[in-house]
């Protein structure tokens, strides 16, 4: 077959298709048939399409910056593609006309430029200077080609040439930073005070015919809430714990001390002369050893005669040794060695050596008494988590042909525990797992009866279920209810009373009455607050907020109103005054963070007006 593929293209219209293939690449890259639609587009913009591939790069990318953003245990429904595709088209389709108008505008960079911007970039630089290797590395870890992330980066600075030039072209006058300090600095002259709600439901009286009609027309309030009674079988590690025999923990601690973190360690240079004439390696020797005897530095003359090119630059460097690291002559001559005395040659395999140890780190063994409580939960630890995983495994192979949990627990001898009224809001013991909580809801096993898979939870330990008993949702007797129905029943009239109270003083207030009289005369403390702004962090949120709702009073006159709290008092508001604010009695910092803000809010709207004028200009069609 090769030989006739050979033969085939040796023909003039074989070489002619080739030729064409090596143009195409040559004028577009390789990125032009990899990634080119093949007539599959998914949407046109203007004539442009848009094709899958582009889309799943879109997404894939979207997906990435949200797993940065939250973390890797973000919520998987996050990275669902369809959830994401819509956004990551219209981000496209935004992309896409943006790219046109800079096109029709001429707004061009340089190769020069795009490479200056590549190589500047420290995620592709090792010590300051751009690595070759570690740019098409992170790139390909990213997805992406390097004509693709060329292209792309093109294509922001275009983006970004277009919008710095519309944003340039937009600035906050200084009338409008006078109408915002009015607005944003103003102040606000207030007096208010509150009528309790407990005024009322200490007295309020409930007969047996209120408590009767509003439990009938509440009675999805009192219904007991879904539940299901559990059988289920548990495992866990700590059930599995035996006694660690002598024998084992004599052996644990043996294997235990022979490790390099007990052991004397000892830092070691060379000088290696590799093999060849014997006289002429013996001459290199005794030059390199009457050097050193003449006082030079052992790390100089190793970067003179060493042979070892990977030490020779660190002055013979080799780092540290437990006794096991180097060849068994050198190590027998390290172990005899002082530190800073050089060795007589010591010959291996790869030549002959000068070695020096340069610091030792002498071991300390601890006692096996020391290490007996830690060598017992280590073999106890693994032991026991071998025989839960087999356990686990067979857990697994039964309860899913058993028609209850009572067979394989008989079989594996394990006790089958019970765990009633587990709700879907269960926030104590094993059951407030939210895992747990969702297989004992699912269909599969609490309207179809059967076991539930074996479930792993955190800290080797193990769970499959089985529903009893599924407990729908009850009204409940109005016996078992009654303190809730009497607390409801009177909460309700005392809000009725404390509203008509409240209407009752407005219309007092309204007809002129004042405010501190009336305040005084019902025995509520008045409460006065001048030059409030919107920041106030005294004034109660609801009242701060109602007191900037309302219109300014007109002249010799004061804007009333109440509010009902949440915990049903209500408050009587008074706005007496409104001061203006000013953009010189500011500070500068305050100047500022308002030149800021509207600074931000310009620019958001003639972007958004700039993308949806390119929107309603252009031919789109989605596929």
């Amino acid at each position: 077959m090769l030989q006739n593929i050979r033969e085939y293209t040796q023909g003039t219209t074989a070489k002619i298709v080739v030729g064409l293939i090596v143009i195409s690449f040559a004028f577009f890259g390789i990125e032009s048939i990899l990634l080119s639609g093949g007539g599959n587009e998914i949407a046109e913009i203007n004539g442009e399409p848009i094709y899958p591939e582009e889309l799943q790069q879109a997404l894939d990318t979207q997906k990435r910056r949200l797993v940065a953003m939250m973390g890797e245990k973000i919520d998987p429904t996050f990275l669902d593609d369809d959830r994401l595709r819509p956004q990551a088209l219209e981000s496209l389709i935004n992309r896409k006309l943006v790219m046109q108008t800079a096109a029709a505008m001429k707004l061009a960079i340089s190769e020069r430029e795009i490479g200056t911007v590549v190589g500047s970039m420290e995620q592709f630089q090792v010590n300051g200077v751009f690595s070759p290797e570690v740019y098409k590395g992170v790139l390909a870890s990213a997805g992406y080609t390097p004509g693709y992330f060329k292209q792309s980066l093109r294509d922001d600075i275009l983006l970004g040439q277009l919008r710095s030039g519309l944003v340039g072209s937009e600035f906050v006058t200084p009338w409008e930073l006078e109408l915002n300090a009015r607005v944003i600095s103003e102040q606000r002259d207030l007096r208010y005070f509150t009528i309790p709600v407990e005024k009322y439901t200490s007295i309020s009286s409930v007969t047996e015919a209120q408590l009767e009609i509003y439990y009938r027309a509440h009675q999805e309030d009192f219904r007991t809430p879904e539940s299901v009674d559990i059988d289920y079988i548990e495992l866990t590690i700590d059930d599995f714990r035996q006694p660690v025999e002598d024998s084992a923990l004599q052996e644990a601690y043996k294997l235990a001390t022979e490790e390099a973190q007990f052991k004397t360690q000892n830092r070691v240079s060379h000088i290696l002369f590799e093999s060849g004439d014997e006289t002429a390696v013996k001459q290199r020797i005794e030059l390199a050893q009457a050097k050193l005897s003449a006082g030079v530095a052992f790390a100089d003359v190793a970067k003179e005669f060493s042979q070892d090119v990977g030490s020779a630059d660190k002055g013979g460097d080799l780092g540290y040794s437990s006794g096991d690291t180097f060849p068994e002559p050198m190590e027998a001559s390290i172990a005899k060695l002082e530190p800073g005395v050089v060795s007589s040659p010591v010959e291996t395999d790869a030549g002959t050596h000068l070695i020096l140890v340069t610091e030792r780190k002498n071991g300390e063994q601890p006692s096996l008494e020391n290490m007996r409580q830690q060598l017992q939960e280590k073999i106890q630890t693994d032991e026991a988590r071998v025989v839960l995983l087999r356990t686990v495994e067979s857990l697994k192979d039964l309860a899913f042909n058993a028609e209850d949990l009572g067979y394989p627990a008989k079989e594996l001898n394990l006790a089958v525990k019970q765990m009633d009224a587990v709700t879907r809001m269960q926030n104590q013991g094993l059951f407030s797992n939210p895992a747990l909580i969702e297989v004992a809801f699912s269909e599969e096993v609490k309207a179809s009866g059967n076991n539930s898979e074996v479930i792993e939870l955190e800290g080797d330990k193990y769970v499959v279920l089985r529903v009893r008993n599924h407990n729908v949702p009850q009204v409940k007797p109005l016996l078992s209810v009654r303190d809730e129905v009497v607390a409801a029943v009177a909460g309700e009239a005392a809000r009725a009373a404390i509203a008509a109270e409240s209407d009752a003083t407005l219309v007092q207030l309204r007809s002129g009455l004042a405010m501190d009289q009336l305040a005084s005369s019902q025995g509520y403390p008045l409460k006065v607050e001048l030059g409030v702004d919107r920041r106030n962090t005294k004034v109660p949120p609801e009242v701060l907020r109602r007191i900037f709702e309302l219109p300014p009073p007109e002249p010799d006159r004061t804007a009333i109103d109440f509010i009902m709290t949440p915990n049903g008092d209500a408050i009587i508001v008074e706005l007496q005054r409104v001061n203006s604010g000013e953009y010189k009695s500011l500070i500068d910092a305050e100047r500022e963070e308002l030149q800021q803000m509207l600074g931000g809010e310009s620019v958001s709207l003639i972007n958004n007006e700039f993308q949806q004028a390119l929107r309603e200009r252009a031919q789109i069609s989605t596929l």
